[in-house]
């Protein structure tokens, strides 16, 4: 069994995918994918988002502001609140992305503390999203402590230095769909040096679409063609990607693999 351990079920767009979120779930069992995780980028649009999948217990949800989407200022005490939520299995997703904001480098550097610092208070991992931006990135997870809550940079595309740094924090490493890309041959070599035990699959759904799917709406049944990617790179089966990921994230998401066992 699978799991997407980073994906966006409020932002597909159905119309698209001509099914309604249950039938996207309901194709995702098909192909062996037994839990998702839906990650907030909005602190003001998580009431909404997690209504809409609060009904299915394959699905678990995070709370936070993405640093592209975050006001001038994270209200801390808001998060806090929200992420206090029995339903909310980590904080974020956060970080810093200069690629796309470089002039709000301060006000990014800000939130992301902040979310740091929740997820420490309720004892909760971080999501962390990070392009362009490894120094600080690692910086502030050192500065301020961010072992102690633990976590995992997701979607990772940078290089292996940053992801050993983020190893010897006690984080783990998510792959995406990226890594079937053509151009993403530093990724894959990235990916060959990883340990299996320190890895998370997702498809960041409905973005970054793998091969054979790309230019389609993601959804959460591709990450299986996540994982067969991954097989092949580290020359195992798809079964132990699966046993492999599938263990990490009930590790690292312990309010997940509650919700998944009551389910």
């Amino acid at each position: 069994m699978f799991v997407d351990s980073h994906c966006h079920l409020d932002m597909l767009a159905l119309d698209e995918l001509g099914m309604d979120l249950p039938e996207v779930l309901a194709a995702a069992k098909k192909r062996q994918i037994e839990h998702m995780l839906c990650v907030c980028v909005s602190l003001a649009e998580f009431p909404a988002m997690l209504a809409k999948v609060k009904p299915f217990a394959e699905v678990s949800v995070s709370c936070g502001e993405h640093p592209l989407h975050q006001s001038d200022s994270v209200d801390a005490e808001l998060l806090a609140t929200l992420a206090a939520q029995q339903d909310v299995v980590a904080v974020g997703e956060t970080g810093l992305d200069y690629f796309y904001n470089p002039d709000t480098k301060l006000s990014q550097q800000d939130g992301f503390v902040k979310h740091i610092s929740v997820a420490r208070q309720l004892a909760k991992p971080l999501i962390i999203h990070t392009r362009d931006a490894r120094a600080d990135t690692l910086a502030l997870m050192k500065a301020h402590n961010a072992e102690q809550a633990s976590g995992v940079l997701h979607c990772f595309t940078e290089n292996y230095e940053m992801a050993k740094a983020a190893l010897d924090l006690g984080f783990y490493i998510s792959i995406s769909g990226i890594m079937t890309f053509r151009n993403a041959t530093e990724l894959r070599d990235v990916v060959r040096k990883l340990p299996l035990d320190r890895l998370l699959i997702e498809t960041d759904a409905p973005y970054l679409a793998p091969v054979p799917h790309r230019g389609k709406t993601n959804q959460p049944a591709y990450v299986t063609d996540v994982a067969a990617a991954m097989a092949e790179l580290k020359g195992v089966s798809i079964a132990e990607v699966a046993r492999h990921t599938t263990n990490n994230f009930y590790q690292l998401f312990k309010g997940a693999a509650h919700k998944n066992a009551a389910a």
